[in-house]
This record gives C-alpha cells, structure tokens and sequence, in this order.
C-alpha cells in the first residue's frame, strides 16, 4: 500500500514499485504512474492504487460429470493487471487520502470474476463427459479449457486483466465413489501381489528342494567317499599286519638261525671243553696209574678232607681204625 504523510494543509504520496498510482484532481489527471511520488491535497484528490504485480488465486469449485457425478477441482489462477488506468475505471481501486486504504474490497471483486469466468469453463467441458473419462483424462483437458477461456474472455481485457498461467492441481469425485474406483485397481494390485507373493513361495519352494536334493547328494557323496576310506583304512591294516607278520617271520627265522648257530656254538664248545677235561683226566689217570693202592688211598683220604666241611671234633673207633691198620700192614709185609 501506499505511503502517505501528513502535513498541515497538505499530504505527501509515496508508491510502490508494484503498484499503480493515479492522482485525479477535478476530472483531470494530475499525477499517474508506477512508483510515483507527489504532493495533493486531501480535500480535492481522487487518488486510485492499482497492484500490477504477478497475484495467485487458488480455485477450489464442484462440478458435475454427464454421468451425475460430482467431482471437486483444484486450480490456481496467475493473473495481473496490465491496464491499470482501465482496470481503475471499471473497479473501485480509490483509496483513503487520509490513510492510504483502499476504501471498497477491488481485489475480491477481480477474485470472483476470474473464478466465476474460470468455473463457467471448467463446468461446460466436465458436464459433456463422464466421470470415468473426466478422471482417465486428467488435468490437461481442465486446464486447457481454462487458461484459453480466460486469455480469451473479452470481460477481462476490457478490465485491463490479463491471465498468465492456469494450473490445476487435482480433479478428485466424491470420497464413496472415489473409493468404489479404486476397488478394482485396489483388488488388482492385490490379486497381482498375492500371485508375486505365491510365485515367491513357489521360487522359495523350489528352491529349498534344489537345497535337499543338494544337501542329500553331499551326504551319498560323503557316504561314498567314507566307505572308499574305511575300504582303504582296511586295506592299509591288512597291508600292515602283513607286514608286521612278514617282519615277525624274518625276525624269528633271524633269531631261530641266530639260537641255532649259537647252539652249534656251545655245542661245539662242550665238545672241545669235554676233550679238553677228558684229555686232563686222562693224563691225570695216567699219572696215578703206578701209584701203589695205599699211595692212591691216601690220596684220596687227602681229597676228601679237603671237600669235607669243618670238622670240630673227629672220633676214631677201634672199629674204624683196626680194617685200615690191617691193610697198611699187610701192604708193608708185601713191600
């Protein structure tokens, strides 16, 4: 809005960049202009203010299809003023010299032309198709329709309004009907999930038997491959106890030969010792063979005391002695 200062007798106006100032004194224009900045007095100005900036409208507004279904459209309209000096003419854009307000609501006029102009458009090309053709379409054929209307409605150019874009954000029916359209895709989505999810588990089943089939032929191949070892350890303790027995046979035929020489040995040794010891004997014979008896008695006597134990005490009786006494003397006659 427009800055106004107040001075005695005088008041001083200053614009906008993005409004359009027009100063009227006496049906003449004094003052005109974007931005513009002046001088008047309260008592004399007619003073008009006019936005020329980009403004949004959003449009929200019911319709009804060929069908009798009712839909909801959601739009928004850019519009802008271009003639401000006409659009002043036509709308009451006059504002208070004292304060700077606009003294009607201009803006809500211009609101409610470009939706009732844009409503008229909207409905005529929904109320000639169905609501499942409306729906299927989309928003392109609504916004079409609007924005050429608009551009071309002659009420707006000779407003100075110019409509620069259309934009329609949604065409929506009623929630139960809504609803009810969507059951179908709803089921179909569904139907389509439910055959994912049971080719899924078909896949998963599939799968886990791949796995089984898997699992059962590593055990065959286990099975196989621990009877091929068990067939092999076997074979390797046979082969081991064959070896052992080959081994324990030529150790004992080793040690059979080895007693059997050692015995021939010994043999051989008794053999040599007892011609040895008979050879001694018999040279010992053959020393005690000129030996009288009594000489051979003695010796005898002799051997025998010295293998005899200690004796403490020896007794000699009359009877023991009177045979030996006999023969010594009887030996000492003869000699």
């Amino acid at each position: 809005m427009a800055d106004i200062a107040r001075y005695p007798f005088a008041r001083h106006l200053r614009g906008t960049p993005t409004t359009h100032v027009q100063h009227v004194r006496n049906g003449k224009t004094v003052h005109s202009g974007v931005g513009a900045a002046f001088w008047f007095r309260p008592l004399s100005a007619v003073i008009s203010e006019v936005p020329v900036d980009d403004r949004e409208l959003p449009l929200l507004f019911h319709a009804r299809t060929s069908d009798f279904q009712d839909v909801t459209v959601q739009a928004t309209v850019t519009f802008r003023v271009t003639d401000p000096v006409t659009a002043a003419g036509r709308i009451d854009f006059s504002i208070d010299p004292e304060h700077g307000q606009w003294r009607g609501t201009p803006l809500d006029q211009v609101a409610g032309l470009l939706t009732e102009t844009a409503q008229q458009y909207a409905l005529d090309l929904i109320a000639g198709a169905d609501l499942t053709s409306t729906l299927t379409g989309g928003v392109t054929p609504v916004r079409e329709a609007i924005a050429a209307g608009l551009q071309s409605d002659g009420r707006l150019s000779e407003t100075g309004i110019a409509v620069i874009g259309v934009r329609v954000v949604a065409i929506r029916p009623e929630p139960e009907v809504e609803k009810a359209l969507r059951t179908p895709t709803r089921e179909q989505v569904q139907q389509d999930a439910d055959a994912a999810t049971f080719e899924r588990r078909a896949v998963a089943v599939e799968r886990e038997r791949a796995i089984g089939e898997n699992e059962l032929q590593t055990r065959i191949e286990l099975a196989r491959r621990e009877e091929q070892l068990v067939t092999q350890r076997g074979a390797n303790a046979r082969r081991e106890a064959e070896e052992a027995a080959a081994a324990g046979t030529i150790a004992t035929d080793a040690e059979a030969r080895r007693a059997e020489r050692l015995a021939e040995a010994n043999a051989a040794a008794t053999r040599v010792n007892g011609q040895a010891e008979g050879e001694a004997e018999a040279a010992r014979l053959a020393a005690y063979k000129d030996l009288s008896e009594t000489v051979l008695l003695g010796l005898a006597v002799k051997e025998l005391a010295a293998n005899l134990p200690h004796i403490q005490s020896l007794v000699l009786t009359p009877d023991l002695l009177a045979p030996v006494l006999a023969r010594l003397g009887s030996s000492t006659q003869e000699t």
